[in-house]
């Protein structure tokens, strides 16, 4: 039993999730009702990773501001401005694919008790009144632009404070880190349940019907994220980015897949920017900020949603239409964490843009909670793979033009 649990050991944690994942499959296609009592593994997974988060966030923040030593530059800029180019790019692809492969869809019942946001600057009001939003609230609600505020607030209030009380935040940040790990490893048991739960609870029986849908949407995620991303790192760091992408595919698109949330992911992907030897400084700020802002995943569901009531509809689209509609998708994207229901309940405002009725657009949405449990997996996957995976293009990029050598085999 020992030797089994030393050889368990020595796996890395890819491959113990990998087995976990294996596991979960084959007991929800062999003894469903037998095994059901594995689904709290991937509740307790999962709600312990969003207990975590919040909390780590603030710290991690915190302490990397009070600490921070004049002169020595974050790549926050530069991370930024990827996140917005890859989002803006994401739902451009989207809609080119869109019109190269029309999907037209069987309109029914809408979703029902939800309420889609009613333009652009309402969402963006969301998204300003949660940056102002209550400590305390914001924690509890795992709200991270309130967060990031607060924590960025904070550590600028401390930087002149007593060394001993930097210590101790340092010290809090760090024990909290340290429980993380502590969660991370129980990642393949929590993977078994929620893989067993997802099989048993959907099935993919439902899902038959809208195959050519999904076809176009999770083609485009895949698209951006093995050529477009992967070209937009090249320019970056100018070696082969592939090592890179599958590292963060790997280690931080699993989970995220399963998890299905980008908040829930924040703690997965900043151990991986630590096992990659990013600055803290830096990739404390820009995870948080990505699972909030970065979502090509989302633009991509916006406008192959959108561009299916389009085609279903007989509207004739032109290309500057078409240029819009990729920017409004990168706009409502970045806004999707401050509206309840996320991208799904963005689609009725960019369906406005084409003059499709309200009514119309929210039976697209319930089209869309019917797909979610791939449509959904997919988006978060691609969009917290790619937190990390920006996070360490910028990096890299400031060490090459420092000419230093980056490591990239490092990633592989």
């Amino acid at each position: 039993m020992k030797s089994l649990w030393r050889k368990w050991n020595q796996l890395s944690l890819v491959k113990q999730i990998i087995v976990g994942l294996i596991i979960g499959i084959l007991l929800a296609v062999s003894i469903p009702d037998v095994a059901k009592p594995v689904v709290i593994f991937g509740s307790l997974f999962v709600g312990a990773l969003k207990a975590i988060a919040p909390v780590l966030v603030l710290f991690l923040v915190m302490s990397a501001i009070a600490q921070h030593k004049s002169g020595h530059k974050t790549n926050m800029k530069s991370i930024i401005v990827l996140y917005l180019l890859g989002t803006f790019l994401a739902g451009f692809i989207a809609v080119i694919v869109s019109f190269v492969f029309p999907v037209s869809l069987t309109l029914g019942k809408g979703a029902e008790d939800v309420t889609a946001p009613g333009g652009v600057v309402e969402v963006l009001k969301t998204l300003l009144l949660n940056v102002v939003d209550n400590p305390v609230k914001a924690i509890f609600n795992a709200n991270y632009i309130g967060i990031l505020a607060w924590a960025v607030l904070l550590g600028l209030a401390l930087k002149n404070a007593a060394d001993t009380t930097k210590t101790m935040i340092a010290n809090f940040s760090d024990a909290v880190s340290k429980l993380v790990t502590w969660v991370i490893r129980f990642a393949p048991l929590g993977i078994m349940g929620l893989v067993f739960d997802s099989i048993t609870t959907n099935g993919i029986e439902s899902l038959l019907s809208y195959g050519k849908l999904l076809a176009v949407l999770i083609g485009c995620m895949l698209l951006v994220a093995l050529v477009v991303n992967p070209i937009i790192v090249f320019v970056n760091i100018r070696q082969n980015p592939y090592p890179l992408v599958f590292k963060c595919l790997k280690e931080s698109g699993i989970t995220a897949f399963f998890t299905r949330s980008s908040a829930s992911n924040i703690p997965v992907n900043m151990k991986l920017c630590e096992d990659l030897n990013l600055d803290k400084d830096t990739y404390s700020v820009s995870i948080p900020l990505g699972a909030t802002i970065n979502m090509a995943g989302a633009a991509v569901t916006i406008s192959v949603l959108t561009l299916a009531a389009v085609h279903t509809l007989g509207i004739h689209v032109d290309i500057p239409t078409a240029i819009i509609l990729s920017v409004l998708s990168a706009v409502c994207a970045c806004g999707a964490s401050g509206v309840a229901g996320g991208s799904l309940l963005l689609i009725p405002l960019a369906c406005s843009l084409f003059g499709i009725p309200g009514d119309v657009a929210m039976q697209v949405v319930g089209v869309g909670f019917i797909i979610g449990v791939l449509q959904d997996s997919f988006e978060t996957a691609l969009n917290s793979s790619t937190d990390v995976l920006f996070t360490a293009a910028a990096e890299f990029k400031k060490q090459r033009k420092e000419g230093k050598n980056i490591p990239i085999q490092k990633a592989s």
